[in-house]
């Protein structure tokens, strides 16, 4: 499994390109806005997306779903159901924010903790980690150590909770109980920001590392 981050929206999101490096099959993570630099990076690597994944229902996440799936007719997989009501208000949130597509985004495919979603021969375990949103999932593929956690988990930092329907204690439970134990060595891609570990966030992370 080989991947690439893609930053886009004002919010500098980082949409990420999940493949499949023997069938050039690939996954679109996240895809927030700006399409056009999500296909010139397809086409730059030669790959076939054949799946749009949404970790949570915000519009920096989900807000170029919609359009990116009717141009290359592909499905739309996931978030959880309990972030519905976002994906519902993409017409408010795109007046908030002065971007992202208006229209409803309906999922082809809800996810649910436990479900696997197939990227050509590759596949990924789908994780329920409400707290952000109460539909939030992440994506992990074990055998690479690697993780898309979305807006759960940041290098230094945690997800907000100040969102409608947002949790605090519910999104410290998340990461201790779901994230840390796939292990230390698992690599992280965050909703924003720089990579790290699980491990150097349980070392260093001010509000869920070790000494808290």
């Amino acid at each position: 499994m080989k991947y690439k981050i893609v930053p886009v929206t004002p919010f500098e999101q980082n949409c990420t390109i999940f493949w499949c490096e023997k069938t050039l099959r690939a996954a679109i993570i996240d895809p927030g806005g700006d399409n056009p630099i999500i296909m010139a990076e397809l086409n730059a690597i030669g790959l076939t997306a054949e799946r749009i994944l949404l970790t949570h229902g915000h519009l920096d996440h989900a807000g170029g779903a919609v359009e990116l799936a009717e141009h290359l007719k592909i499905p739309i997989d996931g978030p959880h159901p309990d972030d519905a009501f976002w994906l519902d208000g993409m017409a408010q949130q795109a007046a908030m924010f002065g971007f992202g597509d208006e229209r409803i985004c309906q999922p082809d495919r809800w996810l649910q903790e436990g479900d696997t979603v197939a990227v050509g021969e590759e596949s990924l375990e789908v994780l329920h980690c409400p707290g952000h949103t109460p539909g939030h999932l992440i994506f992990f593929h074990p055998g690479e150590r690697l993780a898309q956690v979305g807006d759960v988990l940041f290098k230094g930092s945690i997800g907000r909770t100040d969102f409608p329907r947002g949790d605090h204690d519910t999104l410290i439970r998340s990461i201790r109980q779901k994230l840390w134990p796939l292990g230390d060595d698992v690599r992280f891609i965050p909703g924003h920001g720089p990579e790290s570990t699980f491990g150097e966030e349980r070392r260093s992370n001010p509000f869920v590392g070790d000494g808290r």
